[in-house]
């Protein structure tokens, strides 16, 4: 009786982990449906959401844009800001920022908004937990017709509030 007993305690406490949902990352063929579906945001408006970074698997990989990924670099993914795209990434528990380009796709896994290199990553300081919540800010945006639009991360820097933290 008291072996079942321990077992039901067991299954009790590891109860609320089997009913967590884990995060699901998607299939090659997921990634290339969502991919194709999604219209690039050339707002240039800050978005704020879940950044996580690039394993070391893709070390040299080619990216979205031709080029090989390196860790080292201030590459990141994305899946609705355009390739070319530079970007400010604010960790938002840290006030850490760092500027990236978006040269990929991704990150295929529900609720995460861009995928940075180990470097970036490191800068924002978010390795040792994995993910941080970020603001993502446009600074410049490539637009269809060749030209670039201002985004609100250039905007922000050139204010006076930018510059001086006394101004609001």
């Amino acid at each position: 009786m008291e072996r079942q007993n321990i077992l039901v305690a067991a299954l009790l406490a590891f109860a609320p982990l089997v009913s967590i949902p884990s995060a699901h990352a998607a299939t090659a063929a997921e990634a290339i449906v969502v991919q194709r579906a999604a219209h690039p945001d050339r707002s240039g408006k800050k978005r704020i959401g879940i950044a996580s970074y690039y394993h070391s698997m893709f070390n040299g990989r080619k990216m979205a844009d031709g080029k090989r990924f390196d860790p080292d670099g201030i590459n990141a993914a994305s899946k609705s800001l355009p390739l070319g795209t530079l970007a400010r990434v604010t960790n938002l528990e840290t006030k850490l920022s760092a500027v990236v380009r978006i040269q990929d796709r991704g990150p295929y896994v529900d609720g995460r908004i861009i995928d940075l290199s180990p470097r970036v990553a490191h800068e924002l300081g978010m390795t040792h937990k994995g993910l941080a919540k970020v603001a993502v800010t446009p600074i410049v945006v490539p637009m269809p017709d060749g030209t670039l639009r201002v985004g609100e991360g250039a905007l922000a820097e050139h204010s006076p509030s930018a510059t001086n933290p006394n101004v609001s």
